[in-house]
């Protein structure tokens, strides 16, 4: 009986968002939808060195998946479709060891695993090879954002989710969340990095377990207290602008509102902003010292 309501409730409700689709285009309301496409169930393929290799070996597993996929599964309807019962054919009981067999089923899946794990093995060495790094930056996981120290330089601050969307996320708010560009998605301070350089990452947590991802770089790594990660990415020389990534650990009530964005610019501009931000960090300085 709970079934059949269930069943009956289902149908209404389907049949209820059909009717209501042309009178929300009259009203001039298409009715929000996810981006969709078969562009969206595949990797991103990435603007970095390592996020390309990384594509491309997916890639290439996949259709070695594809073709055993076929051979096996083309094998089994032969088989069932030439061997069943209507046509005649009759189990043959006596078959109980094939050695020859054997030594195939076996051999196969060997040479092909092995065949997969060369690239695979290559791929892995590359993404944990931080060596000949031209900037290194240590990020700091918190509840619930992010901090970023530029060793070499006397840079840091502070990156949390940005006033508008912290706004707009609030119980009874009022806000619309459509009206807020990049909705929970932004930040107050985004990581600036310079294009064509090989940005070499120190990632560590402060409270709990997080994880710093960018899927566009190809870099997802877990922010551990006491504990540090390594990763590393270096942004096509034709790729700038800003990219955006999120937490990817379960670290809190509000793990969901501690975005990641990375403003990528030209090495000239990332020379200056450095500077700048130096020069203010180091006059804002001064005078809590001279308070200390």
């Amino acid at each position: 009986m709970i079934r059949a309501l269930d069943s009956f409730a289902t149908r209404l409700a389907t049949k209820a968002w059909l009717l209501a689709l042309p009178v929300l285009a009259l009203l001039g309301m298409p009715p929000a939808r996810a981006e969709s496409g078969w562009q969206q169930l595949n990797m991103t393929r990435g603007v970095t060195e390592i996020s390309r290799k990384i594509y491309d070996l997916h890639m290439t597993i996949f259709w070695v998946c594809v073709a055993i996929a076929v051979v096996v599964f083309g094998a089994m309807v032969w088989s069932i479709i030439n061997y069943r019962k209507s046509k005649g054919a009759v189990a043959d009981v006596t078959l109980v060891h094939n050695t020859k067999v054997e030594i195939i089923w076996t051999a196969v899946p060997v040479v092909i695993l092995v065949a997969m794990a060369v690239p695979a093995a290559r791929t892995l060495v590359e993404i944990e090879d931080t060596s000949r790094t031209e900037l290194t930056i240590k990020v700091t996981g918190f509840q619930w954002g992010w901090q970023y120290d530029y060793l070499d330089d006397g840079v840091a601050f502070f990156s949390r989710l940005d006033r508008k969307s912290d706004a707009a996320r609030e119980l009874l708010s009022g806000i619309d969340p459509t009206t807020v560009e990049h909705y929970l998605l932004n930040v107050d301070n985004p990581l600036v990095v310079p294009v064509g350089t090989k940005v070499r990452l120190l990632i560590t947590g402060a409270d709990v377990i997080h994880s710093w991802w960018v899927p566009a770089f190809g870099v997802k790594k877990d922010a551990i207290p006491g504990f540090v990660n390594e990763a590393w990415f270096r942004v096509d020389t034709d790729k700038p602008g800003l990219y955006r990534g999120q937490c990817a650990e379960l670290c809190g009530r509000d793990h969901g509102f501690m975005p990641i964005v990375v403003d990528v610019r030209s090495k000239a501009d990332f020379e200056a902003w450095l500077k700048e931000q130096a020069a203010q960090q180091k006059q804002a300085a001064v005078p809590a010292a001279a308070t200390g």
